[in-house]
């Protein structure tokens, strides 16, 4: 088993039960130094993809998940990893019990564009089923968003 730490839809540990059914989460914390932001709005269905980026001043609410490899697999090709859409990248998370080392997916492309906002409403409505602070997921969904047609 390996930590991976969700920062965007598979926050919702439901979600996460039926892409890795063998991978049960663990706990919840902050990347602490990293942001929240979008990119990649050519490579998305219908705006830009949720990714991180260093920044000393911000934090990242996660979902901690022990991932089997046969799910890590399956995870893979859910967020396009074998396109090279996405690499890994470790990361340290801080939680109530200490830090953990953690690998996660960041976007490969250039920050920027706005995500739709069914997108960003099925983040928050994941950070809000991980339990994620309510303060957090009301700045998720006051975040700017693409409307339609845009």
């Amino acid at each position: 088993m390996t930590h991976y730490a969700a920062y965007g839809t598979n926050l919702d540990p439901a979600r996460m039960g039926e892409r890795c059914p063998h991978s049960p989460m663990q706990t919840t914390g902050w990347l602490e130094g990293w942001r929240l932001t979008f990119g990649g709005e050519d490579d998305g269905w219908d705006g830009s993809l949720a990714t991180i980026v260093q920044d000393p001043a911000e934090q990242v609410f996660v979902a901690v998940y022990d991932v089997t490899r046969e799910d890590e697999t399956d995870l893979d090709g859910w967020e396009s990893f074998t396109t090279g859409l996405y690499r890994k990248a470790k990361v340290r998370v801080s939680t109530l019990a200490g830090e953990l080392v953690v690998w996660t997916y960041v976007l490969d492309a250039y920050e920027g564009g706005l995500p739709s906002a069914s997108y960003l409403g099925v983040i928050a409505d994941a950070a809000e089923a991980a339990d994620a602070p309510a303060d957090y997921v009301a700045a998720l969904r006051r975040r700017d968003c693409r409307s339609i047609g845009q």
